[in-house]
């Protein structure tokens, strides 16, 4: 057994510690309240009304992306087909494309028809510099070829021309089914709504004869016509 001196000093020791560890709380929390009231004090003083606020986050929309639409689709949702084989047919007053097939549009006049009816036999035919141009039957075509070919079934054009002479072609400006695009290197043509070109984007280059549902710009291009149509 310890001697009684020893226990009443290890008793000592373990008061003043725990006294001093409160002490050392208490001022701490003092401490603490007294810059926060002095913060507070200080922001009025300074003519700034200490005032709760409201704090708004961001979240981000979520967008669902936007399915492209390809050359064997249309946007026109509500048109029914009514005749397809040898002389697709389409409702209403623009030609679709479906499956790389264009439908004529059934209120379009039989010339226009007639035209993209004819175009069909030879798209997905190769791009051939020279091709249509000295019979508007070949085995490939270049683009002013292609256009030339169209016209020809269309009854506006008895020969292939090429596109520096098609900026000369028919009449000036727009046509209600056919207007020719055209200026020095290069022809298209948008007959009842779509383009007919032998550029693709989507591939970066020349690809032949084929339908198309998007535009292209046609700033520096000769906007020509068939009379009548």
């Amino acid at each position: 057994m310890l001697p009684p001196f020893t226990r009443i000093y290890r008793f000592r020791i373990v008061f003043f510690t725990v006294s001093a560890i409160t002490l050392l709380s208490e001022s701490s929390r003092a401490q603490s309240t007294r810059y926060s009231s002095e913060s507070v004090y200080q922001s009025q003083v300074a003519g700034v009304p200490f005032q709760p606020f409201l704090v708004a986050y961001y979240t981000p929309r979520t967008f669902r992306p936007r399915r492209p639409a390809y050359d064997n689709e249309s946007p026109v949702s509500n048109a029914s087909i009514e005749q397809s084989g040898a002389h697709p047919t389409v409702s209403g007053n623009r030609a679709v494309i479906r499956h790389g097939v264009a439908y004529a549009p059934s209120n379009a006049p039989d010339s226009v028809k007639n035209a993209i009816w004819a175009v069909n036999s030879i798209c997905n035919r190769p791009y051939v510099w020279g091709g249509g141009h000295g019979s508007f039957h070949d085995s490939g075509y270049d683009c002013s070829g292609t256009v030339s070919y169209a016209l020809h079934y269309a009854g506006a054009l008895n020969q292939p021309l090429a596109s520096s002479e098609l900026t000369r072609f028919g009449e000036r400006g727009h046509g209600r089914w056919i207007t020719v695009y055209s200026r020095h290197g290069h022809t298209f043509a948008v007959i009842a709504g779509l383009r007919l070109d032998t550029t693709d984007f989507r591939y970066g280059g020349d690809v032949g004869p084929r339908w198309h549902e998007d535009g292209r710009d046609t700033w520096g291009f000769e906007a020509r016509h068939p009379a009548k149509l």
